[in-house]
């Protein structure tokens, strides 16, 4: 089989053959793997509840049955259950990943500006995750894995004119924490 190959081309084939599985897990490691790192903000408990992703995918797509919605929306689904259950069991403020600050542009930029992009992030970052879940996962589906609002809809089980009306709610609330945050850090 090819990377042409559709989604349930694949499944089927790993009804028979669970060594196929490694195809689906080629196709969508990346994207399930952003969506949990950034609904986590570390990269060790995404790699980990990545894994879990696909192992539990792997455990139950002998009962994986085509419902109309994408292969991607029921990954995505396992994985959103996943980090639910990491945010309830790990009741606590993200901290940052220092290993994996990057600074940005070139070798030769004074590191004041690169500062200041780093700590833009994670102030950004920070306003996203005292967002509610359903509002960080929408614009990471939006955002990172640029994802139209009706497949947005397919993952989350919502209509496309619901995602809209959500995605405007959000970037609304996104807006006022970050107005909130800046007044603070003013005061």
């Amino acid at each position: 089989m090819s990377e042409s190959d559709s989604d349930l081309d694949l499944v089927a084939r790993v009804k028979q053959d669970p060594a196929a599985f490694g195809l689906l897990y080629e196709r969508y490691i990346t994207k399930i793997y952003n969506y949990v790192y950034y609904r986590t903000g570390n990269h060790h408990d995404a790699e980990d509840l990545t894994s879990r992703v696909f192992y539990r995918a792997l455990m139950h797509v002998e009962d994986y049955t085509d419902r109309g919605v994408p292969f991607s929306a029921w990954l995505y689904r396992i994985a959103h259950n996943l980090v639910a259950n990491w945010h309830r069991d790990h009741a606590r403020r993200p901290e940052t990943d220092l290993d994996g600050v990057v600074l940005i542009g070139p070798a030769r930029e004074m590191p004041e500006p690169a500062t200041e992009a780093n700590e833009k992030r994670d102030w950004l970052l920070a306003a996203i995750r005292h967002l509610p879940g359903e509002r960080q996962e929408v614009l990471i589906l939006k955002f990172v894995e640029q994802l139209s609002n009706a497949e947005i809809g397919q993952i989350m089980g919502r209509s496309e004119g619901a995602i809209k009306s959500l995605y405007h709610r959000t970037l609304l609330a996104l807006r006022d924490e970050l107005i909130g945050i800046d007044s603070i850090d003013e005061a």
